[in-house]
């Protein structure tokens, strides 16, 4: 039954001096209550309600909520210095958390993104007796790698992602120093989508000791320049839910944590659903609260492990797995498939062909009528390049159409015969091919996508981007000349009567920034300056692949 709820504000004062402010709503009445603590740098009134239930909500349900502004943000004292100052403050958060009046001295910790990383930095504040960890957290969206799971990937910066986030933290700063012509000329270019030209310029006058900021100058494929936040083993294995997307860009932070919760002796559930970052199709409330229920409120049992639960994309169905060896089996399907094309497949986006191929043969299929294996050439004009358009980098992200992309010259398509029964694709795609370029670096962006039996609707499935040459050293390949381009994880079934469609061009703008192909790293749109780059695409050996969603591997926890 729901309770009424009562609302105060109340202090923590860090051993440093500085004041950490927090909101509490808390049920009426004696208590004590098991506390959910959430710490987010956006303002403590806001409490995340993009995505969950008002902190209200669940303390009509017999919690006491505490949703904190952490350092440098909202109403509490210190300078923000982003994730690196949250270890400490987190720890003393639990246990401040767990004397509060009304506790019961049990806390749990929920929050994605900001909020969902605040969970995991706890240096343990120094006692060794734990009590400064949460007795449960739920994470969602967020990973412990900077560089991977929050800044880029395949030697790209998250271009519009990350410098609209870095602009909004930017943008607080400015509010809190009363600096109103910089947070409204923030403001004006979030609004105006012109931050993807003139964001690292504002970056540079309005916060240059920010994250993204620093971010910025780091080079993605340099993975030593990067910071990789420790976890505490006895944290990953406390009662956890890790939440993700397939749409959301930091699913690969998700899928790390459960992989190394499950090395550390931990047994974490998994909640993924065909959820965007902001866009959660009706949020994971029900969810939480039973979570919280088993292991805030019950008596303390051991019971039975977290369930897996993952959202197929297409359907909407969601899927309990029997085991977390499922996640790291591939389909019992197993896809694979070779490229094939006369040459055309840039100029028709019917002529190239995704065959069947054994994965492991790592070879072309015979093409039945005896077609060719191109070469397949793209040309890369720097005045219009191919838009990154939904998928997991997008502001605009999710399973969006993309026919008018496909269309395009500068875009090769690749498809399958119709299928002649539905196709279950849960995992992670690989493409494995030789491309070349007459410049120094280049990038190769790719698109999966489900094409209607009429051949007229093709919606994205999932995207991929790869960065090569001088300016990200690092950048993956499989040997042999072959190039690596790896997806967004996905769980989708195709119908039967439909394609799956894999789309490749050497652009993606806004999503990453436009390649100058000269090497230099590339820092916003076209310029004059930028090269038209030729790529070649050569078919002979290349191979797409489903891969399993996590395959089990050792993972050490810190």
């Amino acid at each position: 039954m729901a309770r009424a709820v009562r609302i105060r504000d109340a202090s923590l004062t860090c051993a440093d001096g500085v004041q950490l402010v927090s909101r509490l709503w808390q049920p009426d009445g004696e208590g004590p209550w098991p506390v959910l603590v959430m710490r987010q740098p956006y303002g403590r009134a806001i409490a995340s309600t993009v995505t969950y239930a008002h902190p209200s909500w669940y303390a009509a349900r017999g919690f006491l909520v505490v949703v904190q502004d952490v350092r440098g943000r909202g109403d509490s004292q210190g300078r923000f210095a982003g994730f690196a100052q949250e270890a400490s403050d987190g720890a003393a958060t639990i246990r401040w958390a767990r004397q509060l009046q009304g506790s019961n001295g049990r806390v749990g910790t929920y929050g994605f993104s900001y909020q969902g990383l605040t969970q995991l930095l706890n240096d343990g504040g120094g006692s060794g007796d734990g009590t400064a960890l949460p007795d449960c957290l739920a994470p969602a969206m967020c990973g412990l790698d900077e560089r991977l799971h929050w800044a880029s990937e395949g030697g790209a910066h998250w271009w519009a992602l990350g410098l609209a986030w870095a602009l909004q933290l930017a943008a607080e700063g400015c509010r809190r120093r009363g600096d109103l012509p910089a947070w409204q000329e923030i403001r004006r270019s979030l609004r105006q989508g012109t931050y993807s030209e003139e964001g690292p310029a504002l970056l540079e006058r309005h916060d240059p000791g920010g994250m993204g900021s620093h971010w910025l100058r780091r080079d993605p494929g340099e993975p030593a320049q990067w910071t990789v936040h420790p976890v505490a083993s006895e944290l990953l294995r406390r009662p956890m839910l890790l939440i993700g997307g397939w749409h959301d860009p930091h699913l690969g932070g998700v899928l790390d944590l459960w992989q190394r919760a499950r090395a550390a002796g931990g047994e974490p559930g998994l909640l993924i659903g065909a959820w965007t970052h902001l866009d959660w199709g009706g949020g994971v409330d029900a969810e939480l609260l039973a979570f919280f229920r088993r292991h805030l409120q019950e008596p303390a049992s051991s019971g039975p492990a977290e369930s897996l639960r993952l959202q197929c994309s297409s359907t909407g169905a969601w899927h309990d797995l029997p085991g977390p060896w499922s996640l790291a089996q591939p389909e019992p399907r197993a896809a694979a498939w070779s490229l094939h094309s006369s040459g055309l497949a840039a100029i028709r986006c019917d002529e190239g062909e995704l065959l069947p191929a054994a994965p492991e043969a790592g070879g072309s299929a015979a093409h039945p009528g005896g077609a060719g294996l191109g070469p397949v050439v793209l040309v890369h004009d720097p005045w219009r390049p191919v838009p990154g358009r939904g998928g997991h980098l997008g502001t605009d992200a999710g399973p969006l159409e993309r026919a008018d992309l496909d269309r395009r010259t500068d875009v090769a398509c690749f498809s399958t015969p119709p299928l002649e029964e539905a196709l279950p694709l849960r995992g992670t795609f690989l493409l494995q091919l030789r491309v070349s370029a007459d410049q120094p670096s280049f990038d190769l962006c790719g698109t999966l996508s489900s094409v209607d039996s009429g051949g007229g609707r093709v919606v994205l499935l999932a995207t991929g981007v790869a960065r090569f040459g001088a300016a990200s050293r690092a950048a993956s390949g499989a040997g042999d000349g072959l190039r690596d381009l790896r997806f967004q994880p996905l769980a989708v079934q195709l119908a039967a009567g439909q394609r799956l469609r894999l789309s490749l061009a050497a652009a993606a703008w806004p999503q990453i920034a436009v390649n100058p192909g000269d090497g230099r790293p590339p820092m916003g749109g076209s310029s004059p300056s930028h090269r038209v780059i030729t790529l070649s695409l050569d078919l002979e050996g290349g191979l797409l692949r489903l891969e399993p969603l996590c395959p089990m591997r050792t993972v050490r926890a810190h």
